[in-house]
C-alpha cells in the first residue's frame, strides 16, 4: 500500500491515513456558536476520506477571536454544536480534532473576505465593534491596528485558565485530537518572537523566557488531555523576517514539546515581518523535515501541497508523518479518495470501496457501465443535433 495510506497510530487512536484537513477559519459563527454550515463544511472532509479533520482556530475567550465570525469554546453552551461536528466526523471514519487559540494582537479584525484589516465604520454599521486586545507588549501589529494592552500577571493567569477550560470543553465535545495554536502572529507566537516581545520579566528577553508561557500552557493541556489522546502544537517554524524566530529556535522549542508529551508539531510559518523565504510548492515542508530529523518528534507538513504524488513523497521520504491540506482541501474535499486512485492504491475490482457506501455503491455501478462503453469518442462529446420535424 502507498505510504500515504498507511494507518498512523497516535497514542490510543489511529488515523486511517496520513492526510489531514488543516484548520481554516470560515468566519461564519455567531457569538462563537457553530451552525449548519459548519456541520456540512467539516462533514464533507470526513466523507472525502481524510484521516484527521481539524476544526478551525477556536477562541478560548470572546476577546481571543480573530473576528466576530470566529468559532468559540469559552462557554459550556458551545459544546453541543461542536459535539455534532465531532460525532459526524467520527461516524464517517475520520478522527475529529480541534485547534484552540488566542489571536492576541491580531484579534478584533475584519473577516478575511471583508477586508482582513482593522474594524471600521462599515463593520460598525453591521453592529460589529472592536474590543480590547492583548499581547506580551503594547505594540500594534502594524500602523492603524489596535494598540494592545501588555498582559500583566493577572492577565497571563486568565489566559492560562481560558486554555485549560477550553481543553476540558473540547474533551466533553468528543474531540480526539487537541491542537494548541502557537503560530501566525497570534498571542502565543507573539510571546515567542523577539520581534514582538520586549518584556523584561520572566516572560520576556531570553529564548527560555519567551517560550515560558506556551510551555506552561502545553503542560497544563497535557495534564487535562487524556494520556490516550494525542496533543498537537502548531508553530510558525520561522517568522516572516529573518531577524525574528528562526528554524533553530523551532528545533529547540520542539525538543521541549517532546519532553512534555506533545505528539505532533504542525509546521507552518510566518506571522511577523514580510515573509522572505522561498514560497514555491511545498515551501514549508523543509521546516517539518528539519524538526523531525533533529528532534525525533513527529511532524505535520502543510503549505502548497497540491497533488497525490507530492504528498506521497513527503511521507515516504520521512519528511513528515502527516500531510495537511488547507486550500487544496477546499478545492477538492475528496482529495484522499482521488489520491487513492491516482496512486493505484484503490482496489481495481472495487475502486470506490473506500467511499461512503451511499456514494460508493452508485459510483461503482457507474464505473462498470463506463468500462462496458469504453472511452468517450470525440464525436460523442458534442451535443446531439436536433432532427427537423
Amino acid at each position: 500500500m502507498s505510504k500515504l495510506f498507511e494507518p498512523l497510530a497516535l497514542r490510543g487512536g489511529t488515523l486511517r491515513n496520513r492526510l489531514a484537513l488543516s484548520p481554516m477559519c470560515q468566519y461564519t459563527a455567531r457569538n462563537g456558536f457553530v451552525n449548519d454550515y459548519h456541520i456540512a463544511h467539516y462533514g464533507r472532509f470526513a466523507l472525502g476520506g481524510f484521516g484527521l479533520v481539524m476544526v478551525e482556530a477556536t477562541g478560548v475567550s470572546p476577546e481571543a477571536r480573530i473576528s466576530h465570525g470566529d468559532v468559540g469554546i469559552w462557554d459550556d453552551a458551545h459544546v453541543e454544536g461542536l459535539a455534532r461536528i465531532a460525532a459526524f466526523t467520527k461516524q464517517y471514519g475520520a478522527v475529529p480534532g480541534i485547534q484552540i487559540g488566542h489571536a492576541g494582537p491580531k484579534a478584533s479584525i475584519q473577516r478575511a473576505f471583508q477586508g482582513n484589516g482593522p474594524l471600521n465604520e462599515s463593520d460598525a454599521a453591521r453592529g460589529e465593534h472592536p474590543w480590547k486586545v492583548v499581547s506580551p507588549s503594547a505594540r500594534p501589529v502594524a500602523e492603524g491596528w489596535l494598540v494592545p494592552t501588555a498582559l500583566d500577571a493577572q492577565g497571563i493567569a486568565k489566559i492560562r485558565a481560558d486554555f485549560a477550560a477550553a481543553a476540558r470543553r473540547a474533551l466533553r465535545a468528543g474531540f480526539e485530537v487537541l491542537e494548541l495554536h502557537c503560530a501566525h502572529g497570534f498571542l502565543l507566537n507573539a510571546f515567542m518572537s523577539p520581534l514582538t516581545n520586549d518584556r523584561t520579566d520572566a516572560y520576556g528577553g531570553s529564548f527560555e523566557n519567551r517560550i515560558r508561557l506556551p510551555l506552561e500552557i502545553v503542560r497544563e493541556l497535557r495534564e487535562i488531555w487524556p494520556q490516550d489522546k494525542p496533543l498537537f502544537v502548531r508553530i510558525s517554524a520561522v517568522d516572516g523576517s529573518r531577524d525574528g524566530w528562526t528554524i533553530e529556535d523551532s528545533v529547540a522549542f520542539a525538543k521541549e514539546l517532546d519532553k512534555i508529551g506533545v505528539d505532533i508539531v504542525d509546521c507552518s510559518s510566518g506571522g511577523f515581518g514580510v515573509f522572505d523565504y522561498p514560497s514555491g510548492y511545498g515551501f514549508q515542508v523543509p521546516f517539518a523535515a528539519q524538526i523531525r530529523r533533529e528532534t525525533g518528534i513527529r511532524t505535520m507538513a502543510v503549505g502548497l501541497i497540491v497533488d497525490p504524488e507530492q504528498a506521497q513523497t513527503i511521507v515516504a521520504s520521512g519528511q513528515a508523518d502527516i500531510v495537511a491540506l488547507g486550500h487544496g482541501a477546499l478545492r477538492d474535499p475528496h482529495f484522499p479518495l482521488h489520491a487513492l486512485q491516482a496512486l493505484d492504491a484503490a482496489d481495481p475490482q472495487n475502486p470506490y470501496a473506500d467511499w461512503n457506501i451511499q456514494a460508493g455503491w452508485w459510483l461503482n455501478d457507474r464505473q462498470k457501465r463506463l468500462q462496458r462503453l469504453g472511452p468517450l469518442a470525440a464525436a460523442e462529446k458534442r451535443a446531439p443535433e436536433m432532427s427537423e420535424a
